[in-house]
């Protein structure tokens, strides 16, 4: 099979498909059709969607996943797909359906039953969960909140920056679905079959210094994949949440895709 040509790169919650910006010139200049797609409601700019939060509000997983799969499904070979934050979610999703030639997680958020919480991700979630009421709200956070959670390796200029450039507040509904999950009989909305054995490989990438999703949730979602299929972890030391745009990401970024292109099935 000849090798995937197309690279989906998948966004997660608090920032759109802007953050993606130096990765989809990055890897356009290596000869990849590059597509970052937005959740639905989200195609506007992060301007637009801090002044009227309404579609944050609307947006379910079902509603994201039925869009990337009708997105990857269109295309002529499988992609490389490549997600960061909840965005490593959606690429375990797809990669479900046996959806991509490969794919890669980023900092990403637990699947269903990855029950590991360290303190720093507590504390960078609570914004979210500490008001029940912020189940029906689109949540921001503080720049304080964003240093913290997303930019804690960065000058405090270089973070204010990201964060007027990049933040947008996050869907209530979706964060405490995902923190009740466990607790609801049933298979809910982020559930993955861990004994798969048709999923195509898998690479968790994690960075040292990230507080929203330590690398200790990774790893334990990586020992939830049961079946014989690929599945790695890779840790790169100092690296904060906002990966993508940590100073050194250009070696991640190629060290992810050739990774997946070396694993695409």
């Amino acid at each position: 099979m000849s090798s995937p040509d197309t690279i989906v790169l998948i966004h997660g919650f608090w920032v759109t498909p802007r953050s993606w910006e130096h990765w989809i010139a990055h890897y356009e200049k290596r000869g990849y059709r590059v597509l970052a797609p937005a959740y639905p409601g989200f195609e506007v700019e992060v301007e637009s969607l801090n002044a009227d939060t309404t579609p944050i509000e609307k947006v379910t997983v079902p509603q994201i996943v039925d869009s990337l799969v009708a997105l990857v499904q269109g295309l002529d070979k499988p992609p490389v797909l490549i997600g960061h934050s909840a965005g490593g979610v959606f690429v375990q999703l797809l990669l479900d359906r046996a959806l991509g030639a490969a794919g890669v997680a980023i900092n990403s958020a637990p699947t269903e039953g990855v029950a590991v919480l360290p303190l720093t991700q507590i504390k960078s979630a609570f914004p979210v969960l500490k008001n029940p009421a912020n189940r029906h709200r689109a949540v921001g956070l503080t720049f304080e909140q964003w240093h913290y959670a997303f930019t804690n390796t960065f000058p405090e200029e270089e973070s204010r920056a990201l964060y007027e450039r990049y933040a947008i507040p996050a869907s209530g509904s979706i964060f405490w679905d995902s923190a009740l999950a466990t607790l609801r009989p049933g298979h809910q909305s982020t559930y993955v079959n861990y004994h798969n054995e048709d999923r195509p490989p898998l690479l968790f990438v994690s960075g040292e210094k990230d507080h929203l999703m330590p690398p200790k949730v990774q790893q334990s979602n990586a020992k939830h994949y049961k079946a014989h299929t690929v599945t790695e972890v890779k840790e790169y030391p100092g690296m904060p949440h906002l990966l993508p745009a940590a100073p050194g990401w250009e070696a991640i970024a190629d060290d992810a895709l050739d990774w997946a292109v070396a694993h695409a099935r």
